[in-house]
């Protein structure tokens, strides 16, 4: 789920990625803001301890070009209309032949949902597309994040669809999940979803309670936090959140201040950050 306001998440990777920081394993989703550029030279400053980044798409963002700690994760968010179109393929090999490291894409985004966000792309499609694009970033050490459907029933549903669809042809090494409602509701999800997917990896890529206010919303994140902490098999998780209203009412902080003395720039770009 994408907010309207934009979203920019921050989530979490394996320590390899940058090791010796305390909090190696963190990343953002990044939404550039056309009335505030200047905001992300925060996460590429001295004081940040990101080291990742996706934008849902495939290219790197311009803001970070010259970056030196920022590692672009591509992702392709839908399938394209032409069915010979390999363009996300195309685009992340020619980083990797240009010298970029690329140890991780993402898959589809919510693609059995319509609205805030989701690619709304049939099983079918997305199987014909992974095996297309995405399946052979493999043979080049590419890691490979299976498509993040909604919280809703219809997602285990058309994650069944799609590897079926797959026969064995899709081969994701980890699971990225997305829930929006309260603790009660995130646990279960991710419970049912370790359940059904036991041998696979889970990362917590989107989550919130968008109905809480600040104060709730506070709770809410110390406690999936915790919860996350104690599950071996959740990789990674990231979280977002906005009020009934389209107002923003939490940023999460952790390990760099609490969330109620974040600055007016983490709130303008929704940053959220814990580690895993």
């Amino acid at each position: 789920m994408l907010p309207i306001l934009g979203l920019a998440t921050l989530a979490l990777l394996p320590s390899s990625w940058c090791q010796g920081t305390s909090s190696s394993k963190r990343g953002l989703i990044y939404i550039p803001s056309n009335k505030h550029p200047s905001d992300a030279s925060i996460w590429d400053s001295g004081s940040s301890d990101l080291t990742w980044y996706y934008n849902y798409g495939s290219k790197p963002s311009p803001a970070f070009d010259n970056s030196a700690k920022l590692q672009f994760v591509p992702m392709l968010w839908g399938a394209p209309a032409d069915t010979s179109d390999n363009t996300f393929l195309n685009d992340v090999q020619t980083q990797i032949q240009s010298g970029a490291k690329i140890p991780y894409v993402l898959g589809f985004n919510e693609p059995d949902g319509s609205s805030n966000g989701g690619s709304n792309v049939p099983a079918d499609t997305a199987a014909q597309t992974w095996i297309r694009e995405i399946e052979p970033l493999r043979k080049q050490g590419v890691k490979l994040g299976a498509p993040a459907v909604t919280g809703a029933p219809s997602g285990f549903t058309w994650l069944q669809n799609f590897f079926s669809a797959c026969n064995g042809n899709c081969t994701p090494d980890f699971l990225p999940v997305h829930f929006y409602g309260n603790f009660q509701g995130l646990a279960s999800h991710v419970g049912q979803v370790r359940g059904t997917y036991p041998n696979m990896t889970v990362w917590v890529t989107e989550y919130a309670d968008p109905e809480a206010s600040y104060a709730e919303s506070q709770s809410f994140y110390n406690q999936s936090s915790q919860f996350f902490d104690r599950i071996e098999l959740v990789y990674c998780n990231s979280s977002a959140g906005w009020s009934s209203a389209n107002k923003i009412f939490l940023q999460a902080i952790s390990h760099i201040t609490p969330i109620s003395d974040l600055s007016a720039a983490m709130l303008r770009t929704l940053v959220l950050t814990r580690r895993c």
